[in-house]
């Protein structure tokens, strides 16, 4: 049975086949997220603690970091990101003990991650062209960690769920060739969105289960690629995880927090109640957004998070539900990975 092993200085997550979901939490990510890569740039890390803490906490297993910013002072990654991946993994292992997923397009700062990372981190990641495969490939086996090879090539990425197929399967024969096993690949085969394209769910979830059977790898995705474009996102996304994993996918990339609803929210909500003619008695702000179902005052496992749970429960990956349960009862330490101990540096070839 396929298991790849993850590991933090302390602690092990296992991804495979009758293993729960295993969740990596997305959000150390400056992609698209202007604020965060301002802080980043002048220094200031404060954010990043406060998602990895936030992750953590709603139930991620594993935590994906990316450096990728564009600095205005200088705008060359090659020279600017090996430095601060270095100095984000370190701070987040300082902070949270779970195993990394070291994600970036600079091999440079792939490498700067991987002799920061303690433990076994995953590394994202390795596409089908060839000028990656001869970078990434080797230091997969140096390092002797898994790594999510992602299903295109120097074609671009195929709407046709065939060559996506082909795709992973070069790079699973690639690594063999490398002395790599089929255990340490984790194909992302590529979500698209349904929005552009009905058939993309069944797409994924013909592919997942082919990656399983005849590949026999692990799978993950960017789950909220699925819903992207269209309204209630959150909606989508809690229907597409379960039966995702139902076809056999075992991690995702995702954002397992509920963010607080904001004053701003709760002002819109109260002014269109009021010129509806609406009127309420006092209430304080947290009944009125359970009232009105707005969401949650404090940060918190999303919804997505909750239909993962309930899937492993149903799947039978959560043996007598103790998960589910201590979710619902809010109790710490529900979203903890399983795993036994195994500390330690990696092993290196």
């Amino acid at each position: 049975m396929t298991r790849t092993v993850l590991e933090s200085k302390t602690r092990t997550v296992i991804m495979g086949f009758d293993e729960p979901f295993c969740v990596i939490g997305e959000r150390i990510n400056p992609t698209g997220r202007k604020k965060l890569a301002a802080e980043l740039e002048a220094g200031d890390f404060s954010t990043v603690v406060a998602d990895a803490l936030a992750q953590v906490a709603a139930g991620a297993a594993v935590l994906d970091v990316n450096a990728g910013v564009v600095y205005n002072s200088n705008p060359d990654p090659n020279v600017t990101e090996p430095p601060l991946m270095r100095q984000v993994i370190e701070l987040v292992q300082g902070v949270v003990d779970v195993p990394l997923c070291i994600d970036s397009s600079v091999p440079g700062a792939l490498e700067a991650g991987l002799e920061a990372a303690e433990g076994r981190p995953l590394l994202n990641s390795v596409t089908g062209e060839e000028e990656r495969l001869e970078r990434v490939l080797p230091m997969v086996k140096k390092y002797g960690v898994p790594v999510v090879a992602i299903s295109n090539d120097d074609t671009g990425i195929s709407e046709d769920p065939d060559v996506r197929f082909a795709v992973a399967r070069k790079i699973v024969e690639r690594a063999a060739d490398f002395g790599i096993p089929a255990q340490d690949i984790v194909v992302d085969p590529l979500v698209m969105p349904v929005g552009a394209m009905a058939s993309a769910g069944q797409q994924v979830f013909a592919l997942v289960r082919r990656l399983r059977e005849e590949l026999g790898v692990n799978t993950t995705c960017g789950a909220s690629n699925i819903s992207f474009g269209l309204p209630d996102r959150h909606g989508i996304n809690t229907a597409f995880l379960p039966m995702a994993i139902g076809a056999g996918m075992t991690s995702a990339i995702m954002n397992p927090v509920a963010m607080p609803v904001t004053q701003a929210k709760i002002a819109a909500k109260k002014a269109e109640l009021e010129a509806a003619g609406v009127i309420l008695p006092p209430l304080e702000d947290a009944a009125f957004v359970r009232l009105f179902g707005l969401g949650a005052m404090s940060a918190g496992p999303g919804a997505e998070m909750r239909a993962i749970r309930a899937a492993n429960f149903l799947m039978n990956k959560d043996p007598h539900g103790t998960a589910w349960i201590a979710m619902n009862k809010g109790e710490e330490g529900a979203g903890e990975p399983r795993g036994g101990r195994r500390g330690g540096r990696r092993r290196r070839a």
